[in-house]
């Protein structure tokens, strides 16, 4: 419990009106949309980021945890507040401060509604690009604190590629402001994804896309989810970048059907959602996926024929979680990813699993970009089902690793994957992650004990179990940890490291000239979209100002630091959200941070019609922001 100095403190700033301290509204603050629970201290509601900046600072100086928290829809425990946190919640900070329909840029507080910038944006034309399926309730602020995605991502990014800059209260009540086109480290991307253990965002700027002029939908029934599998594998690789590619299985479908009524095939074994849209007619796109969806034994291809039938499809895809809630009193959702032509063989193995332990399960996922999401309806009054459905979700993860992806592709990692972050990252990796969190937040008071996993155990193997509590579940029969992905030492093909053509990446030696690698796929119809001369490595240390951004294009990269310690983050995957992105603050460092050793990259097909064109000239960071790059510097040195 809050000492009664502190509410007096917090009263005192924010008004006697906007502080919580009754058990039973304190109770509404315990949870979000995962299992685990924790009582808060307090609930405090600032209006203003000199009020957000004013209760860290009494935070700070009694030594009282806190969490930001928004709308509590997040779905790994990240906003649980842990040994009696205070939340901050910044609900009443929803103003968009400015539109500029001829930058395309919007200011926003972070507790805007998704769904609310987007209805805003709609008269201008323009739209934010990341819809996830609760943007309805979700808010900005939470969308940046986990990478949030969402069906749209496929083709327009996740929230990293759309938040431009941030006004962030770092622990102790500094309040920065980071941009991306600012010289140096990218502070923006260090922040988006963290889950707010690094910092409170209580403003940012974010990048918007003119809404297209002419979208086509596609509902496409096949008769087993390894034909919609097939399919989807076959789109991307003829060089075709829908808007969207989103699969159901029939449980789905037909939960949905019961509940929307969105018109769904439910004898189908599984269904497509596929999306195309341009500035120019796109039927010829629609023909092609057509051509292709009947080439791999699809049993109907239905267009809709109008916005109300397009709004419908979509209503469908979107309610697809409340449907399923209807039938039972939980769900649990997970959120892997694996490459995309792995996809069929991820949803056998989790089958398998939920069969084994006769569980049931419904399976969605965003195909386009290996994003799966099984669903495992259960009661969690049932303590021995709920304890079998918690391993259950953690082996389904353990699926999603060993074939090549990773632990969360958008819902973040929280408590509720912390564990399973052993799986991905080696212990010197995880090192350079608490260094992070350490370097920024001495005191571990900004949203404590998420997404790293604690460094006590000694020699021991990494546990393969999920959290509840402080309680570790042990996870039988999981297979033990995998092995973290790591580059190899020396390349075997003229500096490439791994090139896989099926799903658009490859790895490369920092020291490879970027003019080699682009030869190559070119070899391969393939290419980057990167110039420069020099090598990989220099390209990204230097991080020249080039549309689009060199941030965008990078997946992961492995670093030997100047300690002489190392690390590899990042992966294989187009959605990976485990994690801080180091990866992203190696860009612009020029060297002060380390030596980068390799580098994994999207690749594109040649016919691409994007082409890389100059970009916005940097500008200098703020001195306060020039500080804390300087304090990362010299804490990752140490």
């Amino acid at each position: 419990m809050t000492s009664e100095a502190a509410l007096r403190s917090f009263r005192g700033i924010v008004g006697e009106g906007d502080v919580l301290f009754r058990e039973a509204d304190l109770q509404l603050y315990s949870y979000d949309s995962a299992l685990d629970r924790a009582m808060p201290g307090a609930v405090v509601f600032p209006k203003t980021t000199a009020e957000v900046s004013a209760i860290v600072r009494e935070c700070h100086k009694q030594k009282i945890p806190y969490v930001a928290r928004g709308a509590g829809t997040n779905l790994c425990g990240g906003t649980v507040p842990l040994k009696g946190a205070v939340v901050i919640a910044p609900t009443k900070m929803k103003s968009i401060l400015s539109i500029d329909p001829q930058k395309h840029t919007a200011v926003v507080q972070p507790g805007l509604p998704n769904l609310f910038l987007k209805k805003s944006l709609e008269p201008y034309g323009l739209h934010y690009a990341p819809d996830p399926s609760s943007q309805k309730a979700c808010t900005i602020g939470g969308n940046i604190g986990t990478n949030a995605g969402g069906p749209h991502c496929l083709k327009y990014g996740v929230t990293s590629q759309h938040v431009m800059g941030v006004e962030v209260v770092l622990p102790g009540g500094d309040v920065v402001r980071f941009n991306v086109d600012d010289e140096g480290p990218d502070l923006t991307g260090l922040i988006v994804g963290s889950e707010g253990t690094l910092g409170i965002v209580t403003e940012a700027t974010l990048n918007l896309t003119p809404i297209p002029k002419h979208v086509e939908t596609m509902l496409v029934s096949f008769p087993s989810l390894d034909a919609a599998m097939r399919t989807v594998t076959a789109i991307i690789s003829q060089g075709i970048l829908p808007a969207t590619l989103e699969a159901m299985d029939q449980i789905t479908v037909r939960a949905i059907e019961g509940f929307i009524h969105a018109g769904y095939p439910t004898e189908a074994g599984a269904v497509l959602l596929i999306e195309v849209d341009g500035d120019t007619p796109v039927k010829d796109q629609v023909e092609q996926v057509r051509k292709i969806c009947a080439s791999n034994g699809c049993m109907e291809f239905r267009l809709a024929g109008n916005d109300a039938e397009r709004e419908k499809l979509w209503e469908g895809r979107r309610g697809s979680y409340p449907s399923l809630a209807r039938l039972a009193p939980n769900v649990l959702v997970e959120d892997g990813v694996v490459p995309r032509n792995r996809l069929a063989e991820a949803y056998k193995k989790i089958r398998e699993i939920a069969d084994r332990k006769n569980l049931n399960l419904s399976f969605i996922c965003h195909a386009g970009d290996g994003n799966l999401h099984p669903q495992i309806l259960f009661d969690e009054r049932n303590p021995e089902q709920t304890r079998i459905v918690k391993e259950a979700g953690y082996e389904m993860l353990k699926v999603c690793v060993d074939l090549g992806g990773s632990i969360s592709g958008e819902h973040g990692i929280g408590i509720d994957k912390r564990e399973a972050m052993r799986w991905l990252f080696d212990g010197e990796t995880l090192r350079q992650f608490r260094k992070i969190k350490t370097i920024l937040d001495p005191e571990n008071l900004c949203n404590p004990d998420k997404i790293i996993p604690s460094p006590d155990f000694g020699s021991r193997e990494p546990t393969s179990g999920r959290q509840s509590g402080d309680e570790i579940i042990p996870l039988a029969g999981a297979g033990g940890p995998s092995k973290p992905f790591q580059m190899a030492p020396q390349a075997a093909n003229g500096g490439i490291l791994d090139y896989d053509a099926e799903n658009f990446t490859v790895s490369a030696e920092g020291a490879m000239p970027l003019a080699a690698l682009q030869a190559f796929l070119e070899t391969q119809n393939q290419k980057v979209l990167l110039e420069g001369l020099g090598t990989l490595s220099d390209l990204l240390l230097e991080n020249p100002p080039q549309e689009p951004r060199i941030r965008d294009q990078v997946l992961g990269l492995s670093a030997l630091f100047a300690d002489g310690s190392r690390g590899n983050f990042g992966g294989k995957v187009v959605k990976n959200v485990a994690g801080y992105d180091i990866a992203k603050l190696f860009l612009g460092s020029k060297g002060a941070l380390g030596e980068i050793l390799s580098i994994t990259l999207k690749t594109y097909p040649l016919q691409y019609s994007v082409s890389v064109k100059k970009g916005r000239a940097r500008s200098s960071p703020s001195p306060e922001a020039r500080k804390i790059i300087n304090k990362i510097e010299a804490g990752l040195k140490k």
